[in-house]
């Protein structure tokens, strides 16, 4: 049980069927919570256990719920939306959730809609995401045939309809409330806040948006313990956490780990360490939208506050490596290109800063670049930087350029040099 959310999760990339699951202590945390925990109960124990959501913000789950309004005056439809889009470039540790044990999830969504009083649940599943939405399909029948889902669960009296949609996908919906725009049937663009999604969301109702990952935990703090939980760590962030690494390593994947284990760690013992002719230059921890950090920063325990301390963010624990054979600036405008082509428009900075940045550096890139260019990239870093935009798109663009720009701005000066004297330009 030191590795609760992938115990299950099969080596031939196969599902992990009902009986299987149940045979694996599946729906015990269900069981206990319904008979033993009023929903109040439900969030305090979250709370004390320290969950924050895995999907890249980190807000303490329990305390997100606890805005939800509750009692006898609360408006009687409440939603529960999981996000299960999963469009950060590098990451891809929900895709293993989903297809591998979608009852898990299943589970975690009945204990999560039982603590806000949802009696309506809604996956929000990338489109791409064909095989996954297949298996959870299946999953939500084998659970509403036995009565783990649907209506009277386990004779509890508590009622859940759960909803599979798959989305027609854009990374704009990892804003929770561009995603229930998008849901809505609406142009997937983020809504002013407040009010906020817990007070009124979906349908103008109160919701909650929580990660694949994030509700995966559930069954297991909800049947083990808030003590056991905590005890799974090596820091004072609790539990585990499904770690990436992409890039040129013998062995790219995803493990759950303690949380709190360091990138040496990852990268050197669960990747295989790097290919051979391959030395590491950077990498981003929690996938394409955060700061770089480097080789020296590879002993810094990966949990939210030690990389935040580091200058950057744990995001989704997703690591993308840059290698020293890989132009860094080259990276970087791949990136941009990708931010610039996902912005949804709806605000002035993020719909014309992003590609005039990639513009900028295509112009560097090229030959044409001139050295107020980078003067004016980094004046761009602060211009969509947080609290200048809509949402966290754009200063999340920002992030491996800003951070670029300060590791590796030699690499951004060679190419204001004429072509014929670069010298030690990467092929």
């Amino acid at each position: 049980m030191d590795k609760p959310l992938t115990r299950n999760i099969k080596s031939d990339g196969s599902t992990v069927t009902l009986a299987e699951y149940l045979a694996s202590g599946g729906y015990e945390g269900l069981k206990k919570t319904l008979a033993e925990f009023a929903p109040l109960d439900v969030q305090q124990r979250v709370k004390d256990s320290g969950l924050r959501g895995r999907g890249g913000a980190g807000f303490p789950t329990g305390l997100k719920w606890s805005f939800v309004p509750m009692g006898e005056g609360a408006p009687r439809t409440k939603y529960l939306v999981v996000n299960g889009d999963e469009m950060e470039p590098g990451a891809f540790k929900d895709r293993l959730l989903l297809e591998g044990d979608p009852h898990q999830l299943i589970e975690g969504v009945v204990i999560a809609a039982y603590a806000i009083q949802a009696n309506i649940a809604y996956v929000f599943l990338r489109g791409e995401y064909r095989l996954a939405a297949a298996r959870l399909r299946q999953a939500i029948a084998e659970a509403e045939a036995q009565g783990l889902l649907g209506e009277d669960i386990l004779g509890s009296g508590f009622s859940l309809d759960l909803r599979l949609h798959t989305s027609a996908g854009r990374y704009i919906c990892g804003e929770e409330t561009a995603l229930l725009n998008s849901l809505e049937g609406k142009r997937a663009n983020p809504r002013a806040k407040p009010p906020f999604p817990q007070v009124s969301g979906l349908f103008g109702k109160p919701t909650i948006v929580n990660n694949v990952e994030t509700l995966c935990n559930l069954p297991h703090i909800l049947r083990n313990g808030v003590e056991w939980y905590k005890g799974l760590s090596r820091t004072g962030e609790p539990g585990t956490k499904i770690y990436g690494v992409s890039g040129r390593v013998r062995y790219p994947g995803a493990w759950e780990l303690p949380m709190g284990t360091t990138a040496r760690e990852i990268i050197e013992e669960y990747a295989g360490g790097m290919r051979d002719g391959y030395r590491l230059k950077g990498y981003l921890p929690g996938g394409a939208s955060t700061d770089f950090l480097l080789p020296e920063h590879l002993d810094i325990p990966m949990d939210y506050g030690s990389i935040g301390k580091a200058g950057s963010r744990l995001g989704t624990g997703t690591m993308i490596l840059l290698d020293d054979k890989t132009c860094p600036v080259q990276m970087v405008l791949n990136l941009e290109r990708f931010f610039a082509q996902e912005s949804c428009g709806w605000c002035t900075p993020c719909r014309d800063g992003l590609p005039w940045t990639v513009s900028l550096l295509e112009g560097l890139i090229e030959g044409r670049g001139r050295p107020e260019d980078l003067e004016t990239l980094e004046r761009l870093c602060g211009l969509l930087g947080p609290g200048n935009t809509f949402c966290a798109l754009a200063p999340g663009a920002m992030e491996p350029l800003q951070s670029a720009l300060k590791y590796f701005r030699a690499d951004f000066e060679r190419y204001l040099q004429p072509q014929t004297t670069r010298g030690g330009m990467y092929a």
